[in-house]
């Protein structure tokens, strides 16, 4: 495993990659390969246009790319003069976009002209607080006040890093239980510490090559696999939108070996017909989430035996909690592993906020590199720590007597059914062993006598032969009475309501079964 670096922001972690390993591959991305030497040069040649337009410490760059080599250029370089990268996602509408550039108020703004339906540029027009330096990927400046990609990089560089380990190095916006999305700060310090550890806890090494089809503007990407694989001075392989036939040609013809990804990825994989275990016997590690059966799956599909479990959030740079790649195999399907280096997590009463014993249910609460709290939403950053400084994530979970976090669902989605509180996580787990199940969703439906029931949304294997009243029947020699779903629905995968990102979007649920009525 590699030493830990000094280098404590973006810029200053470039620059020492570039010293050690100038001619070693950096970034893979469609066919174009760039060295640590090339990814310095063009952050510091983008740095420069930076600074000549009067950008600089504390500033904001907001950056409208997908997952590309532009977007981490861009990134470094607005570390190299202090400012902060705003990472904005790509699935944004046209409302999205201008509400986010009138809240986070950028100086410049790094954009395709669009994808898809959007038109960015069309957008930018609507915007109350549009940046004056538009800087322009891909395409030739659509009007006078715009630069291309390629003007910006064709001056003096800036001579940086500006950015010091306690500033801000992003302001990543993120949906959750606000009508609005919060804008999540991280720290420089924070990101590259937290990062290596995570890398760390997968045993990377500069021979690793990461395939990083998740999008580069969430905090998966952008805190986590990014800073992990910069720190160990591995390759990253960019795909620039999930699909299964162009993945599974990267990882066979890249030779990667570390996936971040969820189940929905793999079973895509999986079903691919260019799917084979020769096609991925690369794959060795990397990070995941979910129930014991999904991470199994994804091992078994990916060959990565040393594949990780993790627990942790945006606000959290990514993951607080990681399993060791050597940990034995029941530890990494169960557990998320001991708290990384810096971060400390226990389990709090809700009400009180009292911290509990070890093995107790809580809501867990976490302290270290942490967000130092949300852009421009100063009674959010209220409600959102404790006022000794944990942060409080919203999950439900625990820490063992052997100090592992066990994640048992978020606390909003905890069910209530006559005075008695379910988890779906562990309904979720017992349904998924059933044979005849491909994946289940647990949710709360309002019950005029009990206040919820349990109700479950199963997508069947294709082929296999099951009901709902079989699988309750399953339930039932699994769980205790009050925990089997009084009301379950068989779907199709395509009729699962999905978010973004491709994780079943859970309220969305509640539409499935009123339609059913």
């Amino acid at each position: 495993m590699a030493s830990s670096s000094p280098a404590r922001t973006f810029a200053a972690l470039l620059d020492e990659m570039a010293s050690r390993h100038p001619d070693r591959e950096a970034i893979v991305w469609r066919g174009r390969h760039l060295s640590w030497a090339d990814w310095q040069a063009r952050s510091a040649a983008l740095a420069g246009y930076l600074e000549r337009r009067g950008i600089g410490r504390g500033d904001r760059v907001a950056v409208l790319l997908p997952n590309r080599p532009e977007w981490l250029i861009a990134t470094v370089a607005a570390s190299r003069v202090g400012a902060v990268a705003v990472p904005i996602s790509t699935f944004s509408t046209t409302h999205e976009l201008v509400w986010t550039l009138n809240h986070s108020e950028p100086a410049a703004l790094i954009l395709h002209p669009g994808r898809n339906s959007h038109d960015w540029l069309g957008a930018l027009e609507k915007a109350t607080r549009a940046p004056e330096c538009v800087i322009v990927v891909g395409e030739e400046p659509a009007g006078p006040e715009q630069v291309s990609w390629q003007e910006a990089l064709g001056g003096a560089p800036a001579a940086g890093p500006a950015a010091q380990a306690d500033d801000l190095c992003y302001i990543l916006y993120t949906s959750g239980s606000t009508a609005e999305p919060k804008g999540v700060t991280l720290r420089h310090g924070d990101v590259i510490a937290n990062g290596f550890n995570i890398g760390e806890r997968q045993h990377l090494t500069g021979r690793d090559r990461l395939w990083c089809a998740v999008p580069l503007f969430w905090s998966f990407g952008a805190a986590n696999a990014l800073p992990a694989i910069m720190s160990h001075g591995g390759t990253l392989v960019l795909q620039e939108r999930f699909d299964a036939a162009e993945a599974l040609r990267l990882i066979r013809e890249e030779r990667c070996t570390v996936f971040y990804g969820m189940v929905n990825m793999a079973r895509a994989l999986r079903d691919h017909r260019d799917w084979s275990p020769a096609a991925v016997a690369s794959m060795r590690t990397g990070l995941t989430i979910g129930t014991p059966d999904d991470i199994a799956f994804i091992m078994e599909t990916l060959d990565a035996q040393e594949l990780c479990n993790v627990y942790g959030s945006t606000e959290t740079c990514g993951n607080c909690a990681v399993t060791d790649a050597g940990d034995p195999l029941d530890e990494r399907l169960a557990s998320q592993g001991l708290p990384l280096p810096g971060m400390r997590i226990r389990a709090v009463d809700p009400d009180s906020r009292e911290p509990l014993p070890s093995g107790a249910v809580g809501e867990l609460a976490v302290a270290g590199h942490i967000t130092p709290g949300y852009f421009r939403s100063p009674e959010l950053t209220a409600r959102s720590f404790d006022p000794e400084g944990w942060f409080l994530t919203g999950d439900l979970g625990l820490v063992g007597t052997d100090g592992r976090v066990r994640y048992r669902g978020r606390l909003k989605e905890m069910i209530k059914t006559g005075g008695i509180n379910v988890a779906p996580l562990e309904v979720e787990t017992v349904l998924a062993r059933h044979p005849g199940v491909r994946q289940a969703q647990v949710i709360g439906l309002p019950d005029s006598r009990r206040d919820e029931v349990v109700a479950a949304v199963v997508e069947p294997v294709p082929g296999a032969t099951v009901n709902p009243a079989t699988l309750a029947a399953y339930c039932r020699e699994h769980l205790a009475a009050y925990k089997v779903p009084t009301r379950i629905l068989l779907v199709r995968a395509d009729d699962l309501p999905r978010t973004a990102t491709g994780k079943v979007h859970k309220p969305g649920l509640k539409a499935l079964f009123a339609a059913a009525d």
